[in-house]
């Protein structure tokens, strides 16, 4: 569910409200405080290595698929993951980093297939002999 933060521009208290987008549309609550209503704000996102879940095994701890198998390390995730044919956005790293050199060098003109002003300039005046 969404969170909707709240704080009172005169005093500077916040407060923090769960609640599904539909009701959040259909029925908002105004928030007040101070005799005066709150404005909606959006507080910084603090950066926690817990909440990143590519940050460590500690993401994995008593991890379990669906059938059962324990892939509480990830070692024995992407084990489990190759045996079935079934990939994560690491395995294609390399890929992406070819394709942006690729991508790099088309931009650069070196590559085949850039086409910049100047190119142009020299066809049309190749064709009308100027």
């Amino acid at each position: 569910m969404p969170t909707y933060n709240w704080k009172c521009q005169a005093c500077g208290r916040e407060e923090e409200t769960v609640r599904s987008i539909r009701e959040h549309i259909d029925n908002p609550l105004p928030h007040f405080c101070c005799q005066q209503q709150m404005d909606r704000y959006f507080p910084p996102v603090r950066f926690r290595a817990i909440d990143n879940p590519l940050s460590g095994d500690r993401s994995y701890d008593g991890l379990r698929t669906l059938d059962g198998v324990d892939i509480s390390s990830r070692s024995k995730h992407r084990e489990y993951m190759k045996r079935h044919g079934l990939t994560t956005a690491d395995d294609y790293t390399e890929s992406w980093a070819k394709a942006e050199a690729a991508r790099d060098l088309y931009r650069q003109g070196k590559a085949g297939g850039a086409i910049t002003r100047n190119d142009i300039a020299e066809t049309i005046a190749r064709m009308t002999g100027t």
